[in-house]
Parts: C-alpha cells; sequence; structure tokens
C-alpha cells in the first residue's frame, strides 16, 4: 500500500513488486504522499480485459453518494474496496482478491462498494482524476464492472490518458457510445470524481488498496493478492 509521505521520500519509493510485501505487519501499497510522481507516458498503453468478463457484464451496478456499489442490492454481507486507479498494489489486488469479490458479488453472497480515490493525481500527474470520470460514465452505460476491471488490468506504466481510456472502453461490448466518449472527453463527472475522493478520506484511511469487511481491513496479511487465498479470507469471515 503507499501511505502519506514527503515529497522528498516519496522520489524514492521504488518500483512497485509484482508480490505483496511486508513491512512492520502492513502490505505495502499506494500513498497519498506518494502523489504527483507519476510523470507522463509516450505510448498509449496495453489494453487487457479481465479473463472473467463474461461474468462481469451480468453484475448490476448504481450510484449510492459518492461509492458505486456492485452487486445485488439485497446481498447479505457488504465489503467497502477503497482504490485509486493508478495504484500499481491497487492492479494487482483486482487480479486477485478483486476477483473474488466480483465472483461473490456474482453469486449474491457480497455486494462491494467502490470509494474511487484519486490521491495520486495531484497536479494532473497519474490520471487518476480523468480515469475515475471515465469509470462513472462506463456506469451510465452499465458497464461500470467490466470497464473497473479493465482500467486496472490496463494501467499505464506513466499516467492515464484520454486516448488510453477510450482505447480500454473500445475493448468492452457495447461501451463505446456517442455519451460515453462525450463524457471522458468532456470530463462530464469531474465533480462527482472530487465527491469520491472526500468519500475515500471520509473513512480515516490514507492508503490502498484496502478492503474493509463491517468496517474493518480484511487481507492485509497479504492474502488480497491471491484469489484463493483471500478467498479464505474471507470465508474465515463469514462469507463464502
Amino acid at each position: 500500500m503507499r501511505r502519506r509521505m514527503t515529497a522528498a521520500v516519496a522520489a524514492r519509493v521504488v518500483a512497485l513488486g509484482a508480490a505483496a510485501v511486508l513491512l512492520g505487519g502492513a502490505v505495502l501499497g499506494c500513498s497519498s504522499d506518494a502523489a504527483g510522481g507519476a510523470g507522463s507516458q509516450g505510448a498509449t498503453g496495453v489494453v487487457r480485459t479481465s479473463p472473467i468478463a463474461g461474468d462481469l457484464s451480468k453484475l448490476p451496478a448504481r450510484v449510492d453518494g459518492s461509492k458505486i456499489v456492485v452487486g445485488r442490492a439485497d446481498a447479505p454481507r457488504t465489503v467497502q474496496v477503497l482504490v485509486d486507479p493508478r495504484c500499481g498494489y491497487c492492479a494487482k489486488f483486482e487480479e486477485g482478491g478483486g476477483r473474488t469479490l466480483s465472483e461473490l458479488a456474482g453469486s449474491g453472497k457480497v455486494k462491494v462498494e467502490y470509494l474511487l480515490a484519486s490521491f495520486l493525481d495531484r497536479g494532473g500527474a497519474s490520471g487518476s482524476v480523468r480515469a475515475v470520470n471515465a469509470l462513472r460514465a462506463s456506469l451510465d452505460q452499465g458497464k461500470f464492472a467490466e470497464y473497473h476491471a479493465a482500467v486496472f488490468a490496463s494501467q499505464p506504466k506513466g499516467r492515464f490518458t484520454e486516448g488510453h481510456l477510450l482505447e480500454i472502453a473500445s475493448a468492452v461490448p457495447g461501451l463505446r457510445c456517442a455519451d460515453f466518449d462525450a463524457a471522458v472527453k468532456g470530463m462530464t463527472h469531474e465533480g462527482w470524481v472530487a465527491e469520491a475522493e472526500k468519500g475515500f478520506e471520509a473513512t480515516g484511511n490514507d492508503r490502498t488498496p484496502l478492503v474493509l469487511l463491517d468496517g474493518k481491513p480484511v487481507g492485509t496479511d497479504g492474502s488480497m493478492f491471491d484469489a484463493a487465498a483471500f478467498a479464505g479470507t474471507l470465508k474465515a469471515a463469514g462469507i463464502g
């Protein structure tokens, strides 16, 4: 996870590793004080989709204030997920534990409340604000779960650009249309993006990824980065 730190320390943050690393009992990730150092990107970037895109396309999603809720409204348990589109560890979470949560949401066992942060976008450095805006626009087209997975799977080395976000959308069947493109290009949901960031900050947490069950973090032992391990973690908490 990343957490708040000074700009000098942020400049020395090492490249995100391929696996979760434990340090002092906390899983490394993305922090708000590491914001502003993402740099620029020359190429548009690689576009990838989720291996369970077909299942994701069936998941309902809706806006609830500053959150986006995925899954059936009558699901017995609620899990909160705090992520920033440019956080490398968030991408690893979505590939592992995030996939497990999506499968559980598909079976009606949980609903997932996403708090989409954009703290890594200070000074416009990372494109997080632009990415969250596009994610919100995808919900208007009924494609949030699919696009959300694709955005994290297609995370660029540099910042998210308008062109890259539109290319990712092209890989999600039925998402590209005049309204979606206009919302991405015109930053139609920028006000909601700011509201979502405030919602993230209101939780009192300053790092991503973070998964909360009944208000308490789960998976901080590193299991959140592995689909099977996280399934075990949630089963121990009565979900599964």
